[in-house]
């Protein structure tokens, strides 16, 4: 199958000779369009590893906090069953699709980049399910039952989010690989997994242990 244009064209802008493939990611039945393997065994140019700094294309590969946050919610269904989800920083839109294939009432896929709004969509279509779409979270409103979260605290600048998460969503799951020092009193941990980014970025042993935190608004 021909990698959607869409798709390509802004891979190929950062990295001329990448190409998309379809992958299943493991422990799933859920498939993605991905960075292929092969792509991943050169050194890139200093023009383009300039490329990829200033824009990176988080949504060509599955992070391992997703494909934990993807695996809980399909071996868990009920925490997403009946209800209204959003995904926060969805990228390839892995957690999202879960979430519907696990039971979802609604789901709503949000991220600021445009090009992973459009790899939420064909991976969407993909997989058979119906999502929603959202380029600012600040602009929904407060209607949300669960707002999910994957690897998106790569950045310490992020952690205030943990607060915002809950202006809106009655609930909050988090999935994360980065923060060491992990501390919110309004969040618990739940379970440490271990998985790999998809295609594996052969990562430290670190950031294979995926912590799991939840939140509940008072």
């Amino acid at each position: 199958m021909t990698a959607p244009d869409e798709l390509q064209v802004g891979l190929s802008r950062l990295l001329g000779d990448a190409q998309l493939g379809i992958a299943t990611l493991p422990g799933t039945d859920i498939r993605l369009w991905l960075i292929d393997p092969d792509n991943m065994t050169r050194a890139f140019s200093p023009e383009e590893t300039r490329r990829i700094l200033d824009e990176p294309p988080y949504w060509s590969f599955c992070w391992a906090s997703g494909l934990v946050l993807a695996r809980w919610l399909a071996e868990r269904p009920e925490w997403v069953r009946g209800k209204r989800v959003l995904d926060f920083g969805a990228g390839s839109g892995v957690a999202a699709i879960a979430a519907a294939k696990a039971g979802a009432a609604e789901v709503v896929a949000c991220d600021l980049d445009p090009t992973a709004l459009a790899s939420c969509r064909i991976n969407a279509a993909l997989n058979g399910v119906q999502l929603g779409y959202s380029q600012d979270f600040f602009a929904e409103p407060d209607r949300y039952d669960l707002i999910i979260v994957a690897d998106v605290l790569y950045d310490r600048a992020n952690l205030p989010l943990l607060d915002q998460f809950l202006s809106r969503g009655k609930a909050v799951l988090v999935a994360d690989s980065r923060v060491r020092d992990f501390q919110h009193p309004a969040y618990e941990r739940l379970a440490v997994l271990d998985a790999c980014t998809w295609p594996d970025l052969a990562e430290p042993a670190e950031f294979r242990r995926v912590s799991l935190y939840h939140a509940t608004r008072a």
